[in-house]
């Protein structure tokens, strides 16, 4: 039997991941085994820079908090080592850049599980989202599409006012 001290640390830890889970548009579950430092450090990096929050979780405390928030389909995955990815702003992110890493670490660093909206999804649609670009490029992209239509008749019609203003021009000339 633990002591109250050790007890009240542990739900200290399974409220923080169970408020982490909750504000999360999406999460990924990770098993890290046979990663370097520098390898490690390259993805923390990366997922910082993302505003992607990671960490190593004790499977145990994170089956209670996965099961506080309603994701009971994830405790079959929480089984050796594991870290878990979320982000509460981009919810592709945490799954671009884990399956980026899971890629090119061929092996040593494999996607157990994810959620996504409260709901959990299958690697399947884990690697299918990840491909997605990011959500700056695809509002910069929508961005491109709704102003191609103005573009192009800015265009046409400076190429018109162009054509009208040198004819006259040269005609001018001609007619003295």
């Amino acid at each position: 039997m633990p002591n109250a001290k050790v007890l009240s640390e542990k739900q200290a830890v399974v409220a923080a991941l169970t408020e982490q889970l909750k504000n999360a548009q999406s999460g990924v579950l990770v098993d890290y085994k046979g990663i370097t430092v520098a390898e490690d450090t390259a993805l923390r990096h990366e997922l910082r820079e993302n505003d992607v929050q990671y960490g190593v979780v004790k499977n145990t405390l994170a089956r209670f908090a996965v099961n506080n928030v309603g994701l009971n389909e994830l405790d079959g995955v929480l089984n050796g080592t594991t870290s878990l990815a979320t982000c509460a702003t981009d919810p592709i992110a945490p799954m671009r850049i884990i399956n980026k890493h899971a890629k090119k670490l061929n092996g040593k660093f494999e996607i157990k599980g994810g959620f996504m909206d409260g709901k959990v999804i299958s690697l399947e649609e884990i690697t299918a989202l990840a491909d997605l670009p990011s959500k700056d490029v695809l509002l910069a992209q929508t961005l491109g599409m709704m102003l191609a239509p103005l573009t192009s008749l800015a265009i046409v019609l400076k190429a018109i006012a162009e054509k009208d203003g040198e004819a006259p021009a040269e005609e001018a000339p001609a007619a003295e």
